[in-house]
């Protein structure tokens, strides 16, 4: 894709629908430098890696866009932008020692031997102990009733991952299920991962600094940009998400 098609098609999508970078940013709760940066093409103002397709995904939400084509769109521009800077000149390495390459064969033979009798010997304690196990356990009646009861209990599992990434420095909290889990000053770049059975209540000192996706899903901002927000998640974000409901 040629530079400035997308920011160009962004904009024409947007004043085709006669909606101004004000609703925009009230909509999607995305600050208007990193809206006209999307549609200049500024690369440099814009965040990288999951806060650029959040950014993109929210937006082709309100306008009525396919969220996919339009990504796909958005990676080639920023893509060919990464291929266009120049090359940076060569820098010769010495060569190593000619005795070098010899003695890295032997390491490694080494360490292959070494690994090779420590699992033999480990596999073995782990079969013995395993064995012994099984065998105690089949032999109480117990911990048989137990077993055959086992199957409701393992339903019990995490159903729900949130990811929290920065974009720039801000105070976090996350509860899982009424639990603090964190709450603390996390720097630009950072990711999080946490789990939860029913929901997450998350807050943040800077909404347009925080990027949130549940199950994989990214979910709209936290609040307006340069402010404090909090959100509430659940299963019924998720099916909002998959369904195309969420509206702004």
């Amino acid at each position: 894709m040629a530079r400035g098609n997308f920011g160009e098609r962004l904009k024409r999508e947007r004043e085709m629908r006669e909606v101004s970078l004000e609703e925009l940013t009230k909509a999607t709760r995305i600050s208007t430098r990193f809206l006209l940066a999307l549609e200049n093409e500024d690369w440099e103002k814009l965040p990288g890696g999951v806060f650029g397709h959040g950014f993109v995904r929210t937006i082709a939400r309100y306008l009525g866009l396919d969220e996919e084509s339009l990504l796909g769109e958005y990676d080639m521009a920023r893509g060919g932008q990464a291929l266009a800077e120049p090359a940076k000149p060569e820098e010769r390495i010495p060569s190593p020692p000619k005795w070098l390459p010899m003695a890295a064969v032997v390491v490694v033979l080494l360490i292959v031997i070494a690994l090779f009798y420590a699992g033999r010997y480990g596999w073995r304690r782990y079969a013995a102990h395993r064995a012994a196990k099984q065998s105690a356990v089949s032999s109480s009646p117990a911990a048989a009733s137990q077993n055959s009861s086992s199957p409701g209990a393992t339903a019990a599992d995490s159903s729900l991952d949130l990811s929290v990434s920065t974009s720039a420095t801000t105070r976090v909290r996350v509860m899982a299920d009424g639990k603090l889990l964190l709450d603390t000053e996390l720097p630009a770049g950072e990711t999080r991962h946490f789990s939860a059975k029913q929901q997450f209540e998350v807050t943040a000192g800077d909404s347009s600094a925080v990027l949130l996706e549940l199950n994989g899903q990214a979910m709209p901002p936290l609040g307006a940009p340069g402010s404090s927000g909090t959100m509430v998640l659940s299963q019924k974000d998720l099916r909002q998400a998959s369904g195309g409901t969420t509206q702004p």
